[in-house]
C-alpha cells in the first residue's frame, strides 16, 4: 500500500506551467522597474538594488535594498500555486498584526498591502514588508549536512544534543505564545480596526489549497463558514476526504482493490466522527480554540549567526483551530512528514518518539520559566497534552483529519486497530474484513465509485480543474 495518495499529475503539470509562465514575465525590464517604483512609494529611503525574485511554494518575493542598510520585500502569491490569493493575503495581514499586538513572536512589519487591482501591473494581491535580516532559516540549521536543495530535508541524526535543545527550546517558546491566545470560534481572523479582530471567515488551510490545486476538488465542496464546535469542524474535514476521493480525476486510485480500500477507510473515519469518537478526549467541544499555523515549521523560522530566532514568516494559513491541533506534538521535529519518511510511517514514529522526548524536556523547562515570569498560566501548559496526544494516538487522528493525501496509510496503520480492534489480516487486505461495517447506501456508493473510477475515468486523462478564484470573502 502506498504511503500517500498521488496528486493528480495532469493538474500538477498545469499548475507548474501557469506558475512558471507568470514568473518568467516578472523578469521583463518594465515589470521590474514598476515593481521597484511601487516599493519605493511605501518605503522611504534611497534605493540601491532590486534583487532577483525568489520563489517559494506559494509566493514570489522581491527584495529592495536601501542606502540606510535596510531592505523591504514585496510578495505576491503565485498563480497556479495559490488557489485563494486574495483571501490568503488578507488572512496573513490580519494574523501578523494580531501577533504583533498580542505576542512577542518576531514577525515582519507590514508597510503596505493590497488587492490585485491595487498592485503594479495587476500582478496580484501583495504585501510589502520590512525585510528581516538573517543568516539562515532554522530548517537549514537542523538539516542533515550534505543534502542538496533538491533533497527533502531530514533532521541531522548526529546533531549535537545541546544544539538541538537550544533550537527546540526557541520553537517551544513560539508554540507556548500561540497557545496563550483563545477564540470562541474556528475560523480565520479578520481585522475590523486597529484594536479589534473577529472570526468571521472560514478557516483557510494549506490542505484546502492543495485539494483544489492537486486534488481537483470543486471549490463548491470546501467549507465556506466558521465553526462553533470541534466536532462540527472534524465532521467537515472528514467529509472532505470522501469528496476528494470522489472528485480527483487522475491518479487517485490504481486498482479495484485500491479504490475499495480507500473508500472503506473514509467511510469508517466518517462513522467514528458521527459517533463522536474522534474528539472524545476534547476538554470542551465548544472551545476555546487556539491559533494554529499550518505552515509553521523550521524552514519558516529565521535565525542569526548565533542561531537565535529573529523572525517567523509565512502566516497565511493560520486560523483558530480545535485545541487538539495545538495539543498534537509538532510533526516538524524531524523536518520530514511521516508519509515521506524513508522506511515508512512506523520508522518515522520510532525516530520521532526519541526526538519528542527531547522536545518535551525543553518545553517543560520553558513552561516553568514562563509561569515564574507570569507569562503563562499553569493550565496553558502544552507538555502534558502533547505527551498524552502522542501516547493515546490522538496525534494520528488530527494528522489524518488534516492531511488528505496522507490519510490512507495513517488510517490503516494507526487508526483502524485503535477504533475497530485487531483482525489478524495484513493492512492491505483489512478493508475486506471491515466492509460489513458500511451501511447499504455506502456499499452502493462504493460500487458506483469503482465503476466510474476504474472503467470510465481511466479511459482518458483529462484536466478537471478550477484554477481561478471564484468565491470572495
Amino acid at each position: 500500500m502506498r504511503a500517500r495518495m498521488y496528486f493528480d499529475d495532469v493538474a500538477w503539470e498545469q499548475s507548474d506551467a501557469i506558475a512558471d509562465a507568470w514568473v518568467a514575465e516578472l523578469f521583463k525590464p518594465d515589470t521590474l522597474r514598476q515593481i521597484g517604483d511601487f516599493i519605493v512609494k511605501h518605503r522611504r529611503g534611497v534605493l540601491t538594488e532590486l534583487c532577483h525574485p525568489k520563489a517559494g511554494s506559494f509566493n514570489v518575493s522581491f527584495r529592495m535594498k536601501f542606502e540606510d542598510g535596510g531592505s523591504a520585500i514585496i510578495r505576491f502569491p503565485k498563480p497556479g500555486a495559490s488557489m485563494f490569493p486574495e483571501e490568503k493575503v488578507r488572512n496573513e495581514v490580519s494574523v501578523i498584526k494580531y501577533l504583533q499586538d498580542h505576542t512577542s513572536i518576531p514577525v515582519p512589519f507590514i508597510l503596505h498591502w493590497g488587492t490585485k487591482k491595487e498592485s503594479p501591473l495587476g500582478l496580484g494581491p501583495f504585501i510589502i514588508m520590512e525585510y528581516i535580516d538573517h543568516a539562515m532559516d532554522l530548517g537549514a540549521a537542523l538539516n542533515t549536512p550534505g543534502l542538496s536543495i533538491e533533497d527533502r530535508p531530514l533532521l541531522d541524526p548526529h546533531i549535537d544534543s545541546d544544539r538541538l535543545e537550544m533550537l527546540y527550546g526557541q520553537l517551544a517558546d513560539i508554540l507556548l505564545q500561540l497557545s496563550r491566545v483563545s477564540f470562541s470560534r474556528i475560523g480565520s481572523l479578520y481585522q475590523v480596526d486597529d484594536f479589534t479582530w473577529e472570526l468571521t471567515h472560514r478557516p483557510l488551510s494549506i490542505n484546502m489549497n492543495e485539494l483544489i490545486r492537486l486534488g481537483t476538488l470543486p471549490r463548491s465542496k470546501l467549507p465556506i463558514t466558521t465553526f462553533d464546535t470541534t466536532s462540527s469542524y472534524f465532521k467537515a474535514l472528514v467529509e472532505l476526504h470522501l469528496e476528494h476521493l470522489t472528485h480527483q480525476r487522475n491518479d487517485a486510485v490504481d486498482s479495484v482493490d485500491d479504490c475499495r480500500r480507500k473508500f472503506v477507510a473514509r467511510c469508517l473515519f466518517r462513522k467514528i466522527a458521527r459517533e463522536g469518537r474522534l474528539t472524545s478526549s476534547s476538554p470542551s467541544d465548544g472551545g476555546p480554540f487556539k491559533l494554529w499555523c499550518d505552515d509553521l515549521r523550521p524552514s519558516n523560522v529565521l535565525v542569526n549567526a548565533d542561531l537565535q530566532i529573529v523572525g517567523v514568516v509565512d502566516w497565511e494559513f493560520t486560523y483558530a483551530a480545535p485545541v487538539e491541533f495545538s495539543y498534537a506534538p509538532p510533526w516538524w521535529l524531524l523536518l520530514e512528514q511521516p508519509e515521506y519518511w524513508p522506511g515508512g510511517i512506523e520508522a518515522w514514529a520510532k525516530t520521532f518518539d526519541t526526538r519528542l522526548q527531547t522536545f518535551l524536556k525543553v518545553l517543560v523547562e520553558r513552561e516553568v520559566a514562563a509561569i515564574k515570569q507570569g507569562r503563562l498560566k499553569d493550565d496553558q501548559r502544552l507538555s502534558g497534552p502533547m505527551q498524552q496526544s502522542w501516547q493515546s494516538g490522538d496525534f494520528w487522528v488530527t494528522y489524518a483529519a488534516r492531511k488528505n493525501f496522507a490519510f490512507d496509510a495513517v488510517f490503516w496503520q494507526k487508526l483502524d486497530y485503535r477504533f475497530f480492534g485487531p483482525n489478524g489480516v495484513p493492512e492491505e487486505d483489512r478493508w475486506k474484513q471491515r466492509i460489513d461495517l458500511l451501511d447499504e447506501e455506502e456499499k452502493d456508493n462504493l460500487e458506483e465509485l469503482v465503476s466510474r473510477k476504474l472503467f470510465e475515468e481511466m479511459k482518458e486523462r483529462v484536466l478537471v480543474w478550477e484554477p481561478d478564484e471564484v468565491y470572495k470573502y
